[in-house]
């Protein structure tokens, strides 16, 4: 079954969301003390047993934390902390992420080719299945055991700066074999390897990868195929990446990465979109995470812009750090007209053990 598949450089970027009525860049940096928030709260879920945890996201004003059943004391006093950067609301769920994740595994045995993606809403409140026909709910509720809503949906299909030279930076044009993508983040590993993040389905491990001129910058290396991501080592990196137009030099200092959130707001900067627009596309909106084998996340361009193209494969997502630059959130891999699918950097962490260098 498929899935879905901050910046001095967005300052410039005058594009304004008529739904709030203010710029994408000043609705992302509104968002900096939710997301520090969120980040305290979730690094004490992540710590220890977590049986009720559902999901975390972003209101209007405030961090939502859904929850099932009693509260651990200690997230509660995480909750208590953060609430000293932005306001916290705990909100009762219906089921954990861990019981929805069990659910989602049954349907995928299931198998029905109809479904092409499993979202779990973070709000814990059961499953969303993006499907290509319609499917009767109460069927696929029955085999999963908990409530399922399912949208008739366009599937996520894989989307595959014109020349980058050493240091190697994020968000550039890079040429795998045939194939043209986006170059997404310069990370280490802990023996200080380094590399290139890209998407997966650019490539197979051991293709050569040049930028347009064919200057060399690496053969690929791991991969992961269910995650679409992959590392090309290469030894000449630095933490910057491109955020203006498909021609300009305009970089920014990628500081750090971070998690992701539900109703958080993000920018992708891949090359063809770049190229097309003039600049990164901006106001992506986080609207589920995956629950199937390739474990994405999508998101959706508010304004109903093209949220990636042809080429932005790869490329880097990321959002405004607080003091300048950008923090990488993950790298481009599908797109359905305003909606996009991208794997997030803590996978990338997790499968590679891969890091920003600062």
């Amino acid at each position: 079954m498929a899935a879905l598949v901050g910046t001095a450089g967005l300052l410039i970027v005058p594009t304004t969301s008529a739904a709030a009525g203010t710029s994408e860049p000043d609705r992302m940096r509104a968002q900096l003390p939710l997301v520090e928030a969120a980040d305290v709260v979730s690094a004490e879920v992540r710590r220890g047993p977590a049986g009720g945890f559902a999901g975390i996201s972003l209101a209007e004003d405030h961090v939502e934390l859904w929850w099932k059943g009693a509260l651990p004391a200690r997230v509660a006093a995480a909750v208590e902390r953060a609430g000293d950067v932005a306001e916290v609301q705990v909100e009762p769920a219906r089921h954990s992420e861990a019981e929805l994740r069990a659910a989602a595994a049954r349907l995928e045995a299931a198998g029905d080719p109809a479904v092409h993606a499993i979202k779990l809403p973070a709000d814990g409140s059961g499953l969303v299945l993006g499907t290509t026909a319609p499917v009767a709910a109460s069927a696929a509720a029955s085999v999963a055991g908990v409530p399922v809503r399912t949208v008739v949906e366009e599937p996520l299909a894989p989307v595959s700066r014109q020349n980058d030279a050493p240091p190697w930076k994020g968000g550039a044009t890079i040429v795998l074999g045939n194939a043209a993508c986006t170059s997404g983040f310069a990370v280490r590993n802990g023996a200080n390897q380094r590399f290139l993040l890209t998407a997966g389905h650019c490539g197979n491990p051991g293709v050569r990868v040049t930028d347009p001129t064919g200057e060399f910058i690496g053969n690929a290396g791991a991969k992961h195929a269910d995650h679409d991501i992959m590392l090309i080592p290469t030894g000449n990196v630095v933490n910057r990446q491109y955020v203006g137009g498909g021609d300009s030099n305009t970089t920014e200092i990628v500081r750090g990465w971070g998690d992701v959130y539900v109703g958080e707001y993000l920018c992708q900067s891949g090359v063809t979109s770049a190229r097309e627009t003039g600049n990164p596309v901006c106001n992506i909106k986080v609207l589920f995470f995956y629950a199937d084998r390739e474990d994405l996340v999508e998101g959706e361009q508010m304004n109903g812009q093209q949220a990636a193209r042809p080429g932005d494969s790869g490329g880097p997502v990321y959002g405004p750090a607080a003091g300048g630059g950008v923090i990488a959130k993950g790298t481009v891999t599908r797109v359905a007209g305003a909606r996009i699918g991208f794997q997030d950097f803590r996978t990338a962490d997790r499968d590679f053990g891969v890091y920003i260098p600062l």
